[in-house]
């Protein structure tokens, strides 16, 4: 074979034997994949692997997205891209048992018809039809679970948002919530009172009251959630311990000066249990309440006060925090999500026990100097200034809000105690029914134990976090206490799961830039629109005087004096050059910007070309020396 018919033979071989080679192993690398992002953007968790690896059932995800409307906003367009990658990547995992499809619902198309009646949310845009973001899960009992719309803004939780959605189509039984607390508004199922944030629990679990002289705990409870519970004897505490290792999901919200507990003297405190702690617990998990409460003129909340002859006036509150964002952890998924500030009433602080071997974690702590406020003073109305008469700043800040996390011990390491029976022999012989279903005492956890703990109660009243008037929320109190009912009461490896680092990546360099321009700017900008507003309505006043009727109409000038017509024309100078140096202060402002946007223009559409160019020369270089050695 000569040369000019083996070299078209040889590129059909090679050509035949890629697509053959590609074939081939498409389908046996299917899920394959080398993340080269620098957080791990396309990594999923081990709880997430999990969860779907260990499906029952099928389930079916229908993601719903305006492709036309969304291609007019470009972060909802890069985030729909991101989701896709997503579910792509859980599809990988998960195999035949997770069914993905995307739809269009286009306006008036059975698509939209299938949106709407799922619950996804249609949200106005500039160009009159609807934007679809949202997701629409389904497993084989028909069962419906609906993200209503995916927001960009929360992409460092769509990972859990995906992976407990799918969890809960698995397992679609609501959780069973067991809630001991001796606050009025959190007493009963929560379907017909109680507070807010009790019916927000009896819409989505079943809520399980626990009366305060119990003697046996709930069957089959998933989480527990103490409230300012009441003083627990031996028995009872033995109970919540042996609840903690075998289940170990609780959320507790202790006062050390609950202004929301109840009593019977009116006139004083009376015998209102004013304090609830960790008891016995504390010492085990290595995290304390404190004796005193807590004020904080950082983080003081607005709030009306008496000024005095029948009149009101807002002021900050120290004895009333107001912790937001930034105060609370990034990096937990009961937190990440929260967007606007957590309230307390006059909370404690929690004090944590360096040598613990358990995992804690700080969701929410104070300002960088808070005060110690007597509980007994603290309780009471105290008024702001009495409360800065009172007012001795700490150091530090002090944690509101802490995770617990690890495999315990018991708190009752000689066993289990005697129970102490009422005196009624009728009630006592029911009691010792109910004691005698505990189960035998052990002395670690079967489960890694997840537990939140909170130094307020009076958080969950409804006047610290949602108006009375339309019943909406202006704090997340409660949605930060649904986020932690959420994580616990879900599959256990969701609670592996971390707030992701969002795929935005800002450019810092440009942000540096912005700010150095408006730092030598602002204040020259300030100034000439300051001029400018001076001259215009001075401008606008001679204006007015001179228009008038008859002889005159139509000529401004007439009626003006000489000096007038001559600041007339000077303003109209000074407003024509103000406006020409503010145009140039915003070209001066933009200038390093726009020349390192040109440069990277010209890096990405040029430099390939010329760097394959470059490569190109070198090696015609190389074999003409060689040719000419």
């Amino acid at each position: 074979m000569n040369s000019r018919a083996f070299l078209p033979a040889a590129t059909a071989l090679i050509v035949a034997i890629f697509i053959a080679a590609t074939l081939i192993v498409q389908p046996l690398m299917r899920g394959a994949r080398i993340d080269f992002t620098e957080n791990g953007l396309y990594t999923l968790s081990d709880g997430t692997r999990s969860v779907l690896s260990s499906l029952e059932e099928p389930v079916d995800l229908t993601f719903v997205y305006t492709r036309q409307v969304g291609q007019e906003f470009p972060a909802i367009r890069a985030y729909a891209t991101r989701v896709r990658e997503m579910l792509d990547a859980y599809k990988a995992v998960a195999g035949s048992k997770l069914r993905i499809r995307e739809i269009d619902p286009e306006p008036f198309s059975e698509a939209e018809d299938e949106a709407l009646a799922s619950g996804i949310r249609a949200v106005n845009s500039d160009g009159g039809d609807p934007l679809y973001f949202g997701l629409i899960g389904r497993n084989t009992v028909d069962d419906e679970r609906v993200i209503s719309f995916l927001a960009p803004e929360q992409e460092e939780t769509l990972e859990y948002d995906l992976t407990r959605l799918i969890a809960r189509l698995d397992r679609p039984e609501p959780a069973t919530i067991g809630v001991l607390s001796m606050l009025q508004g959190m007493s009963g199922d929560g379907q017909d009172s109680g507070y807010t944030l009790l019916q927000e629990m009896a819409r989505s679990y079943q809520v399980q009251p626990i009366e305060n002289d119990f003697f046996a705990l709930p069957e089959d409870m998933d989480v527990l959630v103490m409230v300012h519970p009441p003083a627990l004897n031996d028995w009872q505490a033995w109970l919540v311990d042996q609840f903690i290792l075998r289940t170990g999901r609780v959320i507790m919200l202790v006062d050390p000066a609950a202004k929301t507990s109840q009593g019977s003297d009116f006139s004083g405190l009376g015998d209102r249990q004013i304090r609830s702690d960790l008891g016995r617990f504390g010492d085990v998990w290595g995290v304390h309440l404190s004796e005193e409460a807590l004020a904080d003129t950082e983080t003081a909340l607005p709030i009306q006060s008496d000024a005095g002859e029948g009149r009101t006036t807002v002021v900050r509150h120290p004895l009333y925090l107001s912790a937001t964002p930034q105060q609370m952890s990034s990096e937990s998924l009961i937190t990440a999500d929260l967007s606007r500030s957590v309230n307390f009433g006059a909370p404690g602080g929690l004090i944590l026990d360096e040598e613990s071997p358990f995992d804690t974690q700080t969701l929410i702590e104070t300002g960088p100097a808070p005060s110690w406020i007597p509980p007994d003073r603290a309780v009471t109305d105290l008024n702001p200034q009495d409360t800065l008469e009172l007012y001795e700043p700490l150091d530090q800040a002090l944690p509101l809000a802490v995770r617990v996390h690890g495999a315990m011990v018991s708190a009752f390491p000689d066993g289990e105690p005697e129970p102490a029976f009422p005196e009624d022999p009728v009630v006592a012989e029911l009691a010792r029914a109910e004691a005698e279903k505990a189960k035998p005492h052990i002395t670690t956890s079967e489960r890694d134990a997840e537990i939140l703990i909170v130094s307020d109660a009076d958080m969950v009243d409804d006047g610290l976090y949602v108006n009375l008037q339309d019943s909406t929320a202006f704090a997340d109190n409660g949605a930060f206490l649904m986020n932690a009912l959420d994580v616990m009461s879900g599959d256990a490896n969701l609670l592996s799961l971390r707030a992701r680092s969002s795929s935005r990546r800002p450019m810092t360099r440009v942000d540096k830039m912005r700010d150095a321009a408006q730092a030598r700017y602002f204040d020259e900008q300030e100034r000439l629109e300051e001029n400018l507003a001076q001259s215009q309505a001075r401008l606008e006043e001679l204006q007015t005087r001179s228009a008038g009727d008859g002889f005159f109409e139509g000529n401004v000038e007439a009626t003006l004096t000489e000096e007038e017509q001559t600041e007339l024309a000077r303003l109209r100078q000074d407003i024509v050059e103000t406006r020409s140096r503010l145009r140039t202060i915003e070209r001066e402002f933009r200038q390093e910007i726009d020349s390192l946007e040109g440069w990277l223009k010209f890096i990405n559409i040029f430099g390939g070309p010329v760097l394959i160019g470059l490569l190109g020369g070198l090696v015609w270089w190389r074999r003409r020396r060689k040719v000419t050695v």
